[in-house]
């Protein structure tokens, strides 16, 4: 099988030498915007770099990787579903609706499968948890909290194209909360803050947020979200249920250094600095997946379909954040011409 990567930066990097790893990848071939660093990524890992896209596809793929900038998803979509061959993209789909919507339109159309990558869904913790809930050990579901907290903030260059904090951190909370409740979130009400770098407040962004959702059942969440965490890179979820909880994210790397004095010896060593590391062996299940999608094995475990409902949530924070007021996604989805879940 051979994979074409669109788009060499930290995480292309990352894809990159994953997809080496994975049984049954044969070829892979890279191409970027920077021809230049395609050639040096290509060069680390002994593989071709493409002078460009098009003679990328020219190459014959199997399957192809879109890690490139937010604001080129949906146009190299778009081209993948052209060329036919299967595609895995890194959320978001798009940074608006609109353009979420006229992926889902053209997935929909076709029979070529695409992939989102919303990697918490291949997380050990997180899955364990779902099985958890919908084996019936939990009881009823009453609350879950969830966090992203980032230990540095990204570059100032990267806040105007990053869709805001809950299009870009958050997101991945609202998809989770989608896939393990199996319910759908009906409002929320939102608030964020900036008392970091002014750069996001100069990029009519937060450095700090927090939402309270409400799910079509009455379970009630808060997803908070931060790009200060100086303890570390913290991804939590805490689901609880009349009969019993699940906590995911608290292993030896958590960075939760406790209170309590009798408690000290709970001060993780290294505690996790990025998602990546957080991550890690959810990104390489979740790639392995990828190729038996694209070798016809299996559907699509993330379709543009469900992603698009996060971002209706996302957005739904969004206008809440700005007007001070709850808002009803069905007001979102309605605004974007009532397109509806599906896979």
């Amino acid at each position: 099988m051979k994979i074409g990567l669109i788009g060499t930066g930290r995480i292309g990097a990352f894809h990159a030498t994953t997809l080496q790893s994975v049984p049954g990848v044969t070829g892979l071939v890279v191409a970027d915007l920077d021809p230049v660093r395609a050639a040096a990524l290509a060069d680390t890992l002994g593989v071709r770099a493409a002078p460009g896209i098009e003679e990328m596809y020219a190459d014959g793929l199997d399957g192809v990787v879109i890690t490139a900038a937010t604001s080129a998803h949906a146009t190299l979509i778009h081209q993948a579903l052209d060329a036919g061959v299967p595609v895995f993209c890194e959320k978001p789909v798009a940074l608006d609706v609109p353009g979420t919507v006229g992926v889902v339109e053209r997935a929909r159309a076709g029979t070529v499968p695409v992939q989102i990558g919303f990697q918490r869904r291949f997380d050990a913790g997180y899955r364990a948890a779902r099985e958890a809930l919908h084996s019936g050990a939990l009881g009823w579901l009453h609350t879950l909290r969830a966090c992203t907290s980032d230990r540095t903030p990204p570059p100032a260059g990267y806040i105007p194209t990053s869709g805001g904090l809950f299009r870009d951190c958050s997101i991945h909370d609202f998809d989770i909360l989608r896939w393990l409740t199996g319910r759908e979130v009906v409002s929320v009400y939102a608030q964020g803050s900036n008392r970091g770098a002014s750069f996001f407040a100069d990029g009519d962004d937060v450095d700090t947020c927090a939402a309270l959702l409400r799910f079509d059942d009455d379970t009630l969440a808060t997803v908070t979200a931060t790009r200060y965490n100086g303890a570390g890179h913290d991804v939590r979820l805490e689901v609880c249920g009349s009969e019993g909880a699940r906590f995911v994210g608290l292993d030896d790397r958590a960075p939760l250094p406790s209170a309590e004095a009798e408690l000290s010896w709970r001060r993780a060593a290294d505690p996790y600095a990025t998602f990546m590391e957080r991550f890690h062996d959810a990104y390489v299940t979740e790639l392995g997946v990828f190729t038996e999608v694209a070798a016809g094995r299996r559907p699509s475990p993330c379709s543009p379909a469900e992603a698009l409902e996060a971002l209706y949530v996302a957005e739904a924070c969004e206008r809440s954040r700005r007007t001070g007021q709850p808002v009803a996604v069905a007001d979102v989805r309605a605004s974007a011409g009532g397109a509806v879940p599906g896979a």
